[in-house]
């Protein structure tokens, strides 16, 4: 055997494991081969087995899945001049593999750019309040814009999610002390509608005792009942005079008992009694 064949033999199989190499490519479930021939866009292929043309096509690997894209910290001045840093996470995939390919260069690294352009503009134009009370809207405000505008570049943004915002530790004070003087507000103003019920209540007892005679009387024995019940030496009460009017009467008859240089004048509503009440001990 000639010494050219002896070399030319190996020298072609090699040649043609790598040109089969280049002609033949694998494509899992969830990618696709935007493919061009001699530079122009030809179709998009995949999954499985794709034929190339060795040096007159080429492709490019485009995977569909969902791909998550962690925004950086941005400095933000809302609307009410607060600054502060925010970052966001983004979720995308892609669902035009031409356009991605062929509109825009390194589409991830362009939806990023945009993304973290768009959170500072959206957050930029409300309040720090909204920021923190209302932060699912304003995530869903920015996925919302940025759909939209990667829709040309066959991107499709499922989600964003801003995860931190950071204040400066002066506006956390501050913060803190509002929030303070919020609770102690709202705790005066339970204070002082509890109050106001229970005047009114005590007010419509009053009404009801002072309907019903019988019922005050009752309340006065239930009140000495009480008070009989504490280890007390001296109980200061109210008489009604009602109890004491028979007496009164046999004062007020007995006209030789009184003096005609002075009178004993008694209240007409009530008299205050001391009784003292020993010691149990």
């Amino acid at each position: 055997m000639p010494l050219f064949v002896l070399y030319a033999v190996p020298a072609v199989i090699i040649i043609a494991l790598v040109l089969a190499a280049k002609a033949v490519r694998i494509l899992r479930e969830y990618e696709r081969a935007v493919v061009f021939t001699l530079g122009r866009f030809q179709s998009v292929k995949g999954p499985g087995l794709v034929a190339l043309i060795p040096f007159i096509q080429e492709m490019v690997r485009v995977d569909l899945r969902i791909q998550v894209i962690e925004i950086p910290s941005q400095d933000v001045i809302s609307r009410d001049n607060v600054s502060m840093k925010v970052d966001a996470v983004l979720y995308f995939n892609v669902v035009n593999p031409e356009h991605a390919i062929i509109e825009v260069e390194a589409y991830k690294a362009a939806t990023n750019m945009l993304a973290q352009t768009t959170l500072r503009a959206v957050l930029g134009q409300h309040d720090l309040d909204e920021m923190l009370s209302e932060r699912k809207k304003l995530s869903a405000d920015v996925q919302a814009i940025l759909d939209s505008q990667t829709e040309t570049w066959g991107i499709k943004v499922s989600n964003v999610e801003i995860r931190t915002v950071e204040l400066t530790e002066n506006m956390v004070r501050a913060i803190a002390k509002q929030a303070e003087a919020e609770r102690d507000r709202r705790a005066k103003v339970i204070h002082a509608d509890a109050e106001f019920q229970a005047s009114q209540t005590l007010v419509n007892a009053a009404k009801i005792l002072s309907s019903v005679p019988a019922a005050m009387q009752l309340r006065y024995l239930q009140t000495l009942t009480e008070i009989g019940a504490e280890q007390n030496s001296i109980v200061v009460f109210p008489m009604p005079i009602d109890i004491i009017r028979p007496f009164l009467d046999l004062f007020d008859a007995d006209k030789g008992a009184t003096s005609s240089n002075g009178s004993t004048r008694l209240p007409t509503k009530g008299i205050p009694l001391s009784v003292h009440v020993p010691d149990a001990t």
